[in-house]
């Protein structure tokens, strides 16, 4: 993680609590294009533009507790995405609707965490 730089004051990692690492790497992976690397059975990292850029991670729990910081995707093509997402598992629990600046939706991935996606269109 040493070759990205880190900017003051933004967004550095996300980690989701996840129910089943298998099905949480699976929804995303197929839902986004993400990729993971293993650090064990309880941890996957979320690999941003090369394995050494991480932004994030899957820590495998036995609960998710709700109510944690909103994360939110940006998306050049909203519809495809969020068809994406409902065939991957996801539930769109949200939209797609219109806000100041774009559009976006909200969903729950297969272990109940909601996420965001917006678009300038």
């Amino acid at each position: 993680m040493t070759d990205r730089r880190h900017r003051h004051h933004a967004i550095d990692y996300i980690e989701f609590t996840v129910l089943d690492m298998v099905e949480a790497k699976r929804f995303y992976g197929e839902a986004f294009g993400w990729q993971f690397t293993d650090y064990g059975p309880g941890y996957a990292g979320i690999q941003g533009s090369s394995a050494a850029d991480e932004v994030g991670g899957f820590r495998l729990d036995a609960t998710i507790t709700a109510g944690g910081p909103l994360v939110i995707l940006y998306s050049s093509d909203l519809n495809l995405t969020r068809d994406r997402v409902e065939v991957a598992g996801g539930v769109v629990t949200q939209g797609p609707y219109d806000f100041p600046g774009g559009r976006r939706f909200h969903f729950r991935d297969p272990s109940g965490n909601e996420l965001a996606v917006w678009s300038e269109v």
